[in-house]
């Protein structure tokens, strides 16, 4: 029994052993079918909308800075003492046309004017003496029989003409006088504004003297530079040699008052005949009228200075496609969708106005997409032609692709053959 068991032990292992390996061989050799699913094709999901031929109503955008139609420096024309300052005359103070707005020391204009009225009645005396004397020697002169028109010297002729000289010059003196003591009201030359004060009472000032400086307060101008690939779609007032084409060309303008949005209309007067040597744009001027709204009531002024943006009504662009700016790539590419197999397609198009929310495109260009070609207004960074994706056009749902193959699921498991004895 000992050598049995012993024979046992150690043929047990080896009997285990080899079992064990010839399973491993046979799972190797027959391993278990593993389940297979091919899974469906990830589409891209991407927002579309169909081209439409629309009407384009232009808006060109520009900017600029609010200027007065007129700027003067006041200078007297007479010398003296300001006796007198308006409390319009400060900066920013209204003034009306002709008011006054400084008053000069009178007194020397005054005397000026007595003194030439005295003068002009001595002239006018001494007229009267010398007409006198050149009748009586007229009438001499035929006393003594003599026959024909006396000489000039006979008759008084220059001495007549002298005092009569001599009595323009004085009414000339006495009309000066005048206008001196009339020039000692400093009067506004127009309906405006001040915009600095130099002088003040009790100050001495001369012919030259700068009193301050106003400006007209009736409209402002403003110079709008003009993109050159817009400017083709504006009616533009433009002058020639010996006529002008006026155009009523419309300018909404835009800024900020007291942190309040306010908004101006005014019209495009007059193009500048130059054109800007750094941007190479042509500068049109606007012209608003009434800025401050003296005649509108609550109206917020548009004042000098004021940076203002603004648009310019153009001719209205017709059988267009507006597309939207987040759909246009580098270099004017779109990307389109075709169907119904919703591929895209990359196409490069050729804007005629643009700005930062879209860009219009003329739908008769030969490059142009045709129209109801869906466009897609999904950003892509790396699109690629004949990519396909799964499109919402217009906020219609996508419909859902079925899987291209099958499912299969199949599991195997190692077969336990069974043997019947045999005898």
């Amino acid at each position: 029994m000992s050598l049995f068991f012993k024979i046992l032990r150690v043929l047990l292992p080896v009997f285990i052993l080899a079992a064990c390996a010839w399973w491993v061989v046979w799972l190797v050799s027959n391993p278990p079918e593993q389940e297979r699913v091919t899974a469906p094709v990830s589409l891209v999901r991407v927002e579309g909308t169909v081209l439409k031929k629309t009407r384009y109503e232009m808006r060109v955008k520009s900017q600029g800075t609010v200027q007065p139609r007129t700027r003067s420096t006041l200078l007297p024309e007479v010398a003296g003492r300001i006796m007198e300052v308006s409390p319009s005359f400060r900066p920013g103070g209204f003034f009306e046309k002709d008011a006054v707005l400084i008053r000069l020391d009178p007194t020397d204009y005054e005397a000026a004017i007595t003194i030439a009225k005295a003068e002009l009645a001595q002239s006018e005396v001494n007229v009267a003496e010398e007409e006198a004397r050149a009748q009586q020697a007229i009438e001499n002169w035929r006393a003594l029989g003599r026959s024909g028109d006396p000489s000039s010297l006979v008759s008084r002729a220059p001495q007549l003409a002298l005092a009569r000289a001599n009595l323009a010059a004085a009414k000339a003196r006495v009309t000066r006088a005048e206008r001196d003591l009339e020039r000692t009201w400093i009067r506004a030359p127009y309906q405006g504004q001040v915009l600095e004060q130099n002088v003040d009472v009790g100050q001495f000032v001369s012919q030259g003297t700068t009193l301050g400086t106003i400006f007209a307060v009736d409209y402002v101008e403003v110079r709008l530079p003009l993109p050159e690939r817009e400017r083709q779609f504006l009616k533009l007032p433009q002058p020639f040699r010996d006529r002008a084409i006026d155009a009523m060309t419309k300018v909404e303008l835009r800024s900020s008052v007291t942190g309040k949005a306010a908004t101006w209309t005014g019209q495009i007067i007059r193009v500048e005949s130059n054109i800007d040597q750094q941007t190479r744009q042509t500068m049109a001027v606007a012209q608003i009228i009434d800025p401050y709204g003296s005649s509108r009531g609550t109206y917020l002024p548009l004042t000098i200075g004021s940076f203002v943006e603004a648009e310019i009504e153009g001719d209205p662009l017709e059988n267009v496609y507006v597309i939207p700016r987040q759909a246009v790539r580098a270099g004017n590419e779109i990307i389109l969708i075709d169907r119904p197999q919703n591929t895209l397609r990359r196409v490069t198009v050729e804007p005629l106005v643009s700005n930062e929310k879209h860009i219009v495109i003329s739908a008769s260009s030969m490059l142009t997409p045709p129209d109801g070609a869906v466009l897609c207004i999904t950003p892509i960074p790396f699109p690629a032609d004949g990519a396909r994706v799964l499109p919402t056009i217009d906020g219609a749902a996508p419909a859902l692709e079925k899987p291209h193959a099958d499912v299969r699921k199949e599991s195997s498991k190692p077969a336990i053959l069974s043997q019947k004895s045999q005898s």
